[in-house]
């Protein structure tokens, strides 16, 4: 059942008014008041917040395969989540949350354990098990002594639905072969739905 309140005009008690319609106009108080709005208002007055948001970082390196994407395990440090939907692995959009979102993975390998040459490194962000954005910094394997941490970070505004997945994947690629880390507490995932 919906109701409806029509009025041009609320007033205090003391007659004042505190909301006011004229000219399609609608004004809140009156010179000199404080208005309070609690929380945030979308573009239809609806009071909103950044919610949900999710974060982790790695909590222990992770080895990765050289050349190889391989999902991201394991982002318990640190973690926030403000609906119970990110297992430190996995975001799922929770029920009645689908929307847009802002999401961001930080990708940092260390090659210093296995020559310092790192050669590339790249973050993906998955959803529902496939790659929708990519970046990528690659060095000349034929300088030496370079590429010890290289950090790398994908993120955008991506429309989402209910149960939708989110990961967080990287490829390493070492110059002389050896298989690099995703380094344990630079290495992150985040999101959070937009306010509209």
């Amino acid at each position: 059942m919906t109701s409806i309140l029509k009025a041009d005009n609320i007033q205090d008690a003391d007659g004042n008014n505190i909301i006011n319609e004229s000219s399609n106009t609608i004004t809140i108080g009156a010179s000199g008041d404080t208005t309070n709005v609690i929380g945030t208002l979308n573009k239809d007055g609806v009071a909103v917040a950044n919610t949900p948001y999710f974060y982790g970082e790695l909590a222990a390196a992770q080895t990765i395969t050289r050349g190889t994407a391989t999902k991201i395990t394991g982002m318990t440090n640190d973690e926030q989540d403000s609906a119970t939907a990110f297992d430190g692995t996995t975001f799922t959009v929770p029920s009645g949350q689908g929307g847009r979102y802002y999401i961001e993975g930080v990708v940092t390998a260390a090659y210093g354990d296995i020559g310092q040459d790192g050669e590339e490194t790249v973050a993906y962000i998955y959803k529902g098990g496939s790659e929708i954005k990519q970046a990528t910094i690659r060095t000349s394997s034929s300088v030496t002594g370079t590429g010890r941490t290289i950090t790398t970070v994908a993120s955008g505004i991506f429309n989402l639905s209910a149960s939708d997945t989110i990961e967080l994947y990287a490829t390493i690629t070492d110059a002389s072969g050896g298989n690099g880390n995703a380094a344990a507490n630079r290495t992150s995932i985040a999101g959070y739905k937009l306010i509209e």
